[in-house]
Order: structure tokens, then sequence, then C-alpha cells
């Protein structure tokens, strides 16, 4: 599997990160230890959590995710030095959105090593901006964890340009750790929020660049042609807003350069992002081996200029 750099943080990465959002949601316990070995096997040896997943779920208030890493990690102990964990802090847990405080920092780093059953994560996330606290203060915070070796990287979630380069400057001016890696929203459809100015600004410092709703929350999969594919479904809340004429155009390239690629349209998509400008890997998801399969593929799949140029065009604003 090919490896990427990830800014100046020292890891390489493979060109998709497996997303462990569905762990303790929609991936059981079981089925999720068989994706964390099917991931190692396959090279797929980055995986993104956060303290706060899956609060959303029925029963659940945060945390299941990296407890179920973690119980993988005790049962298979020589696979630690194997993957990259990456986790977040500053969303909600237990109902209460707790922020990016000092306080809270180093409280919800001693809970996610708990849960996590490890000594460090390589990855350590300020999972959305808080206007409650200063970046110097979280940026402090977070250089105690890396001294402590807690902490190997640091980097931010949900920052737009301006918010970033805030971030960057305060780093600067107080010598302290700067974000050296961003995980923005981006995907074929939802284009705006990374393209420009803060794609700008990622490259020229290079940051390293991992990207969430990859396939925009399933519309990209190829399993919804039309709105009446998702009605009276718990998908209608998140697929929606895509089901409009350049959402239809978009599906409508993703299905041309699959059919002439034998590529299934998440693998596609999946490809695009990797081939984008600045981008260092996309998130995705598995519930499944043959899902993880896909993934396997997209991170090997390397598409002509013409579908890039295609898909460039047909997922372009109205």
């Amino acid at each position: 599997m090919e490896l990427r750099p990830l800014g100046k943080t020292g890891l390489a990465i493979p060109p998709v990160v497996f997303g462990g959002n569905v762990f303790g949601w929609t991936a059981d316990e079981k089925t999720s230890f068989d994706l964390l070995d099917g991931c190692v096997d396959a090279g797929l040896s980055a995986i993104d959590t956060a303290d706060s997943y899956s609060h959303w779920a029925e029963g659940n208030s945060g945390g299941e995710s990296e407890t179920i890493i973690g119980k993988w990690l005790k049962a298979n102990p020589s696979k630690r030095d194997k993957v990259l964990i990456f986790t977040k802090v500053g969303s909600v847990v237990g109902g209460e959105v707790k922020g990016l405080s000092a306080r809270w920092i180093a409280e919800g780093i001693e809970r996610s090593l708990k849960r996590l059953q490890t000594d460090y994560v390589d990855l350590y996330f300020a999972h959305k901006p808080d206007p409650n606290t200063p970046f110097a203060e979280t940026l402090e915070a977070f250089s105690r964890l890396r001294e402590a070796g807690k902490v190997r990287a640091i980097g931010a979630s949900n920052l737009n340009a301006a918010q970033l380069k805030e971030s960057l400057t305060v780093a600067r001016d107080h010598n302290l750790p700067r974000y050296d890696v961003l995980q923005p929203e981006y995907n074929l459809y939802d284009r705006e929020g990374f393209e420009g100015a803060l794609r700008e600004l990622v490259v020229r410092e290079k940051i390293g660049v991992i990207t969430y709703f990859s396939l925009a929350s399933g519309f990209l999969s190829g399993k919804y042609a039309s709105p009446a594919d998702i009605a009276g479904t718990k998908r209608n809340k998140f697929l929606g807003k895509y089901f409009t004429p350049r959402g239809s155009r978009i599906l409508e390239a993703l299905g041309k350069v699959s059919e002439h690629t034998g590529a299934a349209p998440a693998e596609v998509a999946l490809a695009w992002l990797i081939a984008q400008y600045g981008v260092t890997a996309p998130i995705a998801s598995a519930t499944s081996r043959e899902q993880l399969q896909s993934l396997i593929n997209a991170a090997t799949l390397k598409l002509p200029r013409e579908d890039l140029i295609l898909l460039d065009t047909q997922s372009g604003a109205e």
C-alpha cells in the first residue's frame, strides 16, 4: 500500500483513512474487530475516531468507538505498532459540549487513552472551533500532551481559512506547536468549504489534509438514485439536500466513470478525492468486508485525466 506523508507530522498514511465512527453504532463489536483486522491485513493503517463517537445513536453517550478500538488493541497488542490512531476532543460527550479549554483537553486525553487502552495517540484533533477558548490556551494544552508523550501530532477539524490562519499566527507568536493536519468536509458535492482560500493556505503551509463526509453521507456510494430511494428512512435527513440537478449530474458522471473503469461509484468518488491537490487522504467507513474491499480498491485506483475532468466539470457550481 502506498504511503503519503501527512504534512509535517512525520507520519505517513495510506491514501484512505478508515472511519471508526461506525464502531459501536452500525458495526457491533465482533464486526468491528473483523474490520480492524482487515484494515491491518490490507495496509489501511490509519484509523480515525473521536471521544464523541457515537453519541447520536440511541443508547450511546460517546466513547463507544474508542472503547471498541481499545478492546481490539488489548486482544491484539502486537498490532498497536501497525496502526495509527487518530482521535478528537472538544465535541459532545455525555450529552454536553465540552469545548477546548486546557482543563477539558487534559481530562479528555486521559479518558480517551483509558478507553483506547494505549499510552498515546498518534494524532489528536481539536474537533470543532470553541469560541469561548483562545487558541493560545488550546495549543498550550496540546503542547503539554506532546511533551508528555501522550500525543505524537495535533490537528484541527472544521476550521475555515480565517480560523486556521489565526491559529497558525498564535502558534508562531507564542512559540507553540501548530496544527499540522486539517480535517475538513470535502467531497464531489461539497466543494466550496475547502477549495479556494482554505486549500491555498494548507498547501502553502504544508499542512496535511484528511477529509470527512468523503462520500457525502453515502450519496456518492451509488446506492441512491432518487429521493424515492430514501423516502421514509433515516437517510432522508442526511441525503435529501443532495438530490438537486447538480447532484443528478454528479451521479450520472460517477456512473459513466464506473461503467468503463469497472470500479464502483464509491471507489470512483474516493479516487477523485485522493487525486485532488492538497488532499492527503479521505476518510471513509465500512460495515462489512465487502465494503472494506471497496475502500482498498479505491486506495489503488488511478483515474485517467479525462475522468477527473468529467467529474470536475459535472460537480462544479450551478
